[in-house]
């Protein structure tokens, strides 16, 4: 039978698990996994809920409608790979790391594209059979560049745009149109060392760990909700190349993790935060 997945975003509330089990046990279904967890500053209730069976998908939305506080939000989908668009500028790591994991069936997705602002990768695109558009940045504004750049993301209708390496800011008016759609992979342990150079910005002062993050995307520079991040040590013998070539090995290991989290569905935006059910 297929899986399914149910993501609920509530007030909460005395036996909501209870009651919400109740209702899948009700339509016959059976749970293979649970995950729950209460914000109580805000009193607010996540779930994340992996099933089988046979129902009427409209009934159950609509039983559990009826028994959540209003506002809820349910989330009901089945267990599917969603569909990406990867965007890059001239690193390789990531793009390739991430190519590799579609080609073997391990990237929980179907990469529709990939979008460059130059044409460094676009042989590597092309060896793994995904169509690369580059489109040039150059005598563009930032506003003209991104129109064109939408107009081609918006032909495949992707669920998540993936920006594995892409070194462009993106305006407010580009992530409005994608909020907690677009992925990014950031070179630090944010929130130290944002901007540029961040590995010589580690290197001179002197840091004994260096790592990488990956976020979704907001209108505030690498300040959007975390979905994963890890580190690596390092010490006073490496060179600040040397902390590259480590920090490239983590930026590679976060997106995955953190990619393989959303497309399983297990990451819920709760304000500038996430709440990870891994």
């Amino acid at each position: 039978m297929n899986t399914h997945r149910l993501l609920i975003d509530c007030t909460d509330n005395v036996g909501l698990v209870n009651k919400i089990t109740g209702v899948l046990a009700n339509h016959g279904v059976n749970i293979l996994e649970n995950d729950e967890f209460v914000e109580k500053d805000q009193n607010h209730f996540f779930m994340r809920t992996e099933f089988t069976g046979l129902f009427d998908s409209g009934k159950l939305y609509s039983d559990l409608s009826t028994l959540l506080p209003k506002n809820s939000i349910i989330n009901l989908t089945g267990k599917r790979k969603k569909n990406i668009i990867v965007m890059v500028t001239k690193e390789h790591h990531c793009l390739g790391d991430v190519l590799i994991r579609h080609a073997f069936g391990d990237l929980d997705a179907n990469i529709l594209a990939i979008i460059s602002n130059h044409q460094n990768l676009r042989e590597l695109s092309e060896r793994m059979n995904i169509p690369f558009h580059y489109i040039s940045h150059e005598n563009l504004s930032r506003e003209e560049h991104e129109e064109m750049v939408i107009k081609q993301v918006n032909q495949y209708s992707p669920e998540y745009i993936v920006l594995a390496k892409y070194m462009r800011i993106l305006t407010p008016a580009f992530t409005s149109l994608y909020p907690n759609r677009i992925i990014n992979i950031h070179h630090s342990f944010l929130p130290a060392f944002i901007g540029a150079n961040p590995y010589k910005q580690a290197f001179k002062r002197g840091v004994k760990i260096i790592g990488a993050t990956a976020h979704f995307v907001n209108h505030e520079l690498d300040e959007g909700p975390i979905i994963a991040q890890d580190v690596v040590s390092v010490n006073h013998t490496n060179s600040a190349e040397e902390m590259a070539r480590k920090g490239r090995d983590v930026e590679k290991i976060v997106l995955s993790r953190a990619l393989a989290l959303v497309f399983e569905d297990r990451v819920m935006v709760n304000g500038n935060k996430t709440i990870v059910f891994e």
